[in-house]
């Protein structure tokens, strides 16, 4: 299915579409449900003090739907990965054949990690988009400089991210083309080499880790003013139940959990970028 193609996302999106299709279907419906449950809790926190029962019963129907959906697509994308990887191995495997096992070995891992993209990072990302919209349009219902805020937070935060993507492409190069050397380290048998060759294994990860902590860290502090501010302001500018109240933080919550789930899409594809690169070379 994949002989004489270009290995990328794109490709692979392109060949199983119907099945990652499903997988896709079903994750936005899981998302949907998620991104539900903070407005129905704070219906039936408000229901409840009022002495009315059926907010809480629509918001436990709620939550047994979403397990049944989260369930069956679990069970489901174990199994279009696992095919996926299954015919990137053996494509990789026939089309590097000539190279040397080191090599070979180093790119079948790195074209596994096209299908983890696919299977983890690429579900969260979308997820992650409906969580930033769906909690943008529920934070404007309730206060537009609510939504206004998240934003801007969310504006700062790609910025913040533009200045590390040269160095998340530089670390990944270089821990990739390190792996590449792998297996012809280890059949030297020798101590001295190996571990020279897991130590510099050892400093671009550090190098990469040190990039995501610092990167983390400033999104953060983008994040609690974020929720902090929306706290402040829901308490203290609109009159709002306390089940409104709980809506509106927990709905900025969603949208900074979503906010944290960008730079892991992003340093995802800046390492997927240099992996694809690296597998339509010769």
């Amino acid at each position: 299915m994949l002989t004489d193609r270009k290995l990328t996302i794109r490709t692979l999106l392109n060949v199983f579409r119907w099945r990652v299709g499903v997988t896709w279907g079903l994750i936005l419906s899981e998302m949907a449900l998620t991104v539900l449950i903070p407005l129905y809790m704070g219906f039936a926190i408000d229901g409840l003090l009022e002495g009315i029962v059926e907010p809480f019963v629509h918001l436990g129907a709620l939550m047994a739907f979403l397990t049944v959906i989260g369930v069956a697509r679990r069970i489901y994308d174990t199994r279009v990965y696992g095919t996926i990887r299954v015919e990137l191995g053996n494509t990789l495997a026939s089309r590097f054949s000539n190279l040397p096992v080191s090599t070979l070995n180093a790119r079948i891992g790195m074209g596994r990690e096209l299908a983890d993209f696919l299977e983890d990072v690429l579900p969260n990302a979308m997820a992650s988009v409906l969580q930033f919209v769906v909690s943008a349009v529920l934070l404007f219902y309730f206060s537009p400089m609510l939504a206004v805020s998240a934003c801007a937070v969310l504006l700062g935060m790609i910025s913040v991210y533009a200045l590390f993507q040269a160095s998340f492409w530089r670390w990944n190069r270089e821990l990739n083309q390190q792996m590449e050397h792998q297996v012809c380290t280890l059949e030297k048998r020798k101590h001295r080499p190996v571990l020279v060759h897991l130590k510099r294994l050892r400093k671009y990860e550090v190098k990469l880790s040190d990039t995501e902590a610092i990167l983390y860290g400033t999104i953060f502090i983008l994040l609690i003013g974020l929720v902090l501010f929306n706290l402040w302001f829901a308490t203290q500018n609109l009159d709002a139940t306390p089940g409104a109240i709980f809506s509106i933080v927990s709905y900025t919550w969603e949208f900074a959990e979503a906010a944290l789930a960008l730079p892991i899409t992003l340093q995802s594809w800046s390492r997927l970028s240099e992996i694809t690169t690296r597998l339509q070379s010769g």
